[in-house]
């Protein structure tokens, strides 16, 4: 079947694909042992907004043919999110978070409720979602976070996400081993990336 000549190229992937996802899988793991630490995520992508680059690299090293993923409805509303997700990862995109293991969040402020995505299981806790969140910036602070990977407490900040962030850190941290997972990608002012992670692990110091 030709392709219309007035469709959109598709958005290019990783430039070199197995040492470039090998990458961003490592910096996305020491994100999750580390929750609440801005890592590094060095990505040239430049993929179909509004998906960050960080974000589809996330996505990239992350996701295959056995990974459901969910789209916001910020990525929803562009087809070529889900054209590059599918082309370069194999993913099929659905509709109900439920069935998503991976779920892309464009708007960090409009986070969906925890309780749409698939929790896990009391017998197989791994068959759980875990949110690719995008937000603006990171910071340090705002938020003490306690819990394993973390020496003591950590301070935490990235915007824009919902206000009511710590209560659901807290409910999602009294399901353990259950509950979902948290991935925060960002670009700072210097145009370099980073990732942070808040694995269900993870509280608010105060619970303390």
């Amino acid at each position: 079947m030709a392709v219309p000549a007035f469709a959109a190229p598709l958005a290019a992937g990783f430039a070199d694909p197995v040492h470039d996802a090998q990458r961003s899988f490592a910096a996305v793991m020491r994100a999750m042992a580390e929750p609440g630490l801005a890592v590094p995520l060095a990505s040239e992508l430049d993929p179909p907004a509004p998906l960050s680059r960080e974000a589809a690299a996330c996505a990239l090293a992350l996701l295959d043919y056995e990974t459901p993923v969910f789209l916001d409805a910020a990525l929803s509303a562009a087809p070529a999110v889900a054209a590059f997700l599918r082309f370069h990862t194999g993913a099929p995109v659905v509709d109900d978070p439920a069935a998503a293991r991976f779920a892309l969040i464009a708007d960090g402020a409009a986070l969906p409720d925890f309780g749409a995505f698939a929790q896990g299981e009391p017998d197989y806790p791994d068959r759980s979602a875990t949110l690719i969140v995008q937000v603006q910036e990171f910071g340090a602070g705002a938020l003490v976070l306690a819990g394993p990977g973390i020496k003591g407490h950590r301070g935490f900040s990235a915007a824009p996400l919902p206000a009511d962030l710590p209560a659901r850190l807290a409910a999602n941290r009294a399901l353990y081993p259950l509950g979902i997972d948290l991935i925060l990608t960002a670009q700072g002012p210097d145009g370099l990336g980073a990732v942070m992670g808040l694995p269900r692990s993870v509280k608010p110091a105060m619970e303390d």
